[in-house]
């Protein structure tokens, strides 16, 4: 193990290594997460400070972005730790690919569903803006019941669903709107 002194400074070489505090920030990761990442294999220091500090080689930022890079694709530490594991293990380098290849297809085709979800929604939120941009022209100045209740000609069809789940009661069906008082007459029998 190379000596080295508390600021992370080879000592003979005068090389530079990053305390788990700089990494972190480095990366926009706590050092709790970069602890965790230690713990479970995928990230090595590179070496302990005199005052035994950890300390990494700066290319460990390269790799925690990798891990942070999978884990976006909806890939768990706990599967990333799994297939690492099995890469270095395989016998053989093209068995290894396709593993890698067959992972990625799998990640690829939950990346496009989740796009084409996600554009769903969108066209959700647009809707929902497009019909509440001609809220504002209504002039109304009652209570959300009154909205219930809207006549105003919003130029479409039917109500954006986002905007029709407000508007609705929550046992999913249409709000009605009851008056505060009713008025009840007593009849008397002769």
């Amino acid at each position: 193990m190379t000596k080295t002194n508390d600021l992370g400074h080879n000592i003979r070489n005068g090389s530079h290594y990053l305390r788990v505090g700089d990494l972190a920030r480095q990366t926009g990761k706590t050092v709790r997460a970069i602890h965790l990442y230690e713990e479970m294999g995928l990230l090595e220091p590179a070496t302990r400070s005199s005052g035994g500090f950890r300390l990494y080689h700066p290319e460990a930022a390269e790799r925690v972005r990798w891990i942070d890079l999978l884990n976006g694709l909806g890939i768990s530490l706990q599967e990333t730790r799994e297939a690492l594991a099995r890469w270095w293990e395989s016998d053989r380098g093209p068995e290894a690919m396709e593993e890698l290849r067959a992972l990625f297809s799998a990640k690829l085709d939950e990346t496009r569903e989740n796009v084409r979800r996600q554009q769903r929604l969108e066209q959700e939120l647009l809707a929902g803006l497009e019909y509440l941009e001609t809220c504002r022209l209504c002039g109304e100045t009652g209570t959300v019941e009154r909205c219930v209740d809207c006549t105003h000609d919003h130029g479409v069809e039917r109500e954006p669903a986002l905007v029709a789940g407000f508007k609705g009661a929550r046992d999913g069906a249409r709000r009605v709107v009851h008056p505060a008082l009713v008025h009840v007459e007593e009849h008397s029998e002769r």
